[in-house]
Parts: C-alpha cells; structure tokens; sequence
C-alpha cells in the first residue's frame, strides 16, 4: 500500500491503473452508408492499442442483418497507425457460417480467418487475393425466424462463397515499432464484397486510457480520509 502525508496525516492512497500502456479506437461506417453498388452496409471496428505488450488488436464486426448480397459483406479494412512501422498478423479468428440455398445456415468452428496484412504505418487486413478468397468475407446477422431470408445467389448456396465468418472477425498485430501509449488510429477505411476497392470510409472516435482519471481518484479517495480525520471547526 502506498501512503502520503497530508497536513501532517499519513494516508493511504489507492492507485489504479496508471501505466496507460492502452487505448482504444471505435470507427462505424455512416448511418445509412451505402457500398458501391447502392446496398446498404454497417461495418464496425474496435482497434485496440497496448504499448506495454506491443501489440495491437482489431475485431471487426459486420452489423447489417440479413444481407441481400455478398458485396454487403466485410473483405478488407484499412487503417493507419500513426508514428509506428512494421507489424507481423499474429493470430486471427473467427467462426464459420454456411449459407443454404433456402437461407438457412450452419455454424462451424472457430478457424483461423485466412486473411492477410500488409503494408507498414499504413496497413490493410485482406482477404480477397488470398488462397482462402471469396470465402471468409464476414456476414452480418440472419433476419427474423433466424434465416438469410434476403440472401441471393450470392450468399445462400453459393460454394465459392460459403463458408463466411459469423459476423465478427479478431486480428492480433505484433512486431510494431514505435507503438506508445499515445499512438493514434486513423484513416479507417472498410471494404465489401468480393471486388477489390469497394470501400466506404469509417469515422470514430479516441477512448484512451483513463490514466489521468486514475490519478484523481486516489486523490479524492485520500481527501475523503482526510476529511473524515480533521477535527471539526
């Protein structure tokens, strides 16, 4: 336990987690964004950044429910780290999804995802171009009565495509240099279906690691002590 002393009072101090190794990163495509041949799409992403293990975290996460089309479904997600180079995809997962012809499915195990990443700073996890392409690309929720009612051709029985990943989709980066408690996620671009650049921009927001909040909250805890010690006026 660590103590201070205040108008002569030793007190007992709580501390959080103060090291503010972590941050993390939310981007969601617009309201009512649209892919390149007009179907809607909802695509979201949680990138989470941690200095003290030097690796960075992306699950990705298709919202759309009950999808007509495979272009509706997730393929490639482009992001910037800033200040930081090099970078090695570690580890991904998600779980399978097969689509029957009459919009009924399967779910299979959780596998490895088969995408790819690429580039340095600027970096792309992709699927389309890989051994494991056109499947893999992550599907959205069934619709009511639990079936692709929506799904065409595309989708339901559709051997190249099928299996998808269910939803959601985990990526581990490691190997980065210069990642620090205050590097910064940018330039979030989301692409669907199975044509190569069809991408519809992602904005977000910073959640960083309330370090500072930590701080102060062993000051008021200690404060609060202190209070509860002086005598009455």
């Amino acid at each position: 336990m660590i103590r201070a002393k205040i108008f002569g009072i030793s007190l007992p101090l709580l501390v959080l987690a103060t090291t503010g190794h972590a941050g993390t990163f939310t981007f969601e495509t617009a309201v009512g964004a649209k892919e390149s041949g007009g179907n809607a799409v909802d695509g979201k992403a949680i990138v989470t950044t941690n200095a003290a293990t030097g690796t960075v975290t992306v699950q990705l996460f298709n919202l759309l429910v009950n999808p007509t089309t495979v272009a509706q479904n997730i393929s490639d997600f482009d992001f910037t780290l800033v200040g930081v180079t090099g970078g090695t995809l570690s580890s991904s997962s998600g779980q399978e999804i097969t689509v029957a012809s009459n919009g009924s499915f399967t779910t299979g195990s959780n596998v490895t995802t088969g995408w790819v990443l690429s580039g340095s700073g600027s970096y792309i996890l992709n699927v389309l171009g890989t051994a494991t392409a056109p499947s893999h690309t992550i599907l959205g929720a069934p619709g009511a009565g639990g079936t692709y009612s929506n799904a065409n051709s595309g989708i339901a029985g559709n051997d190249p495509h099928n299996p998808f990943l269910n939803q959601t989709a985990t990526f581990t980066i490691t190997g980065l240099t210069g990642l620090t408690a205050n590097t910064v996620v940018s330039n979030v671009i989301f692409s669907f279906g199975t044509d190569a650049g069809n991408n519809v921009p992602g904005g977000g927001s910073s959640v960083p690691e309330p370090v500072s909040l930590s701080l102060v909250g062993g000051g008021l805890l200690a404060l609060g002590l202190l209070r509860k010690r002086l005598p009455r006026q």
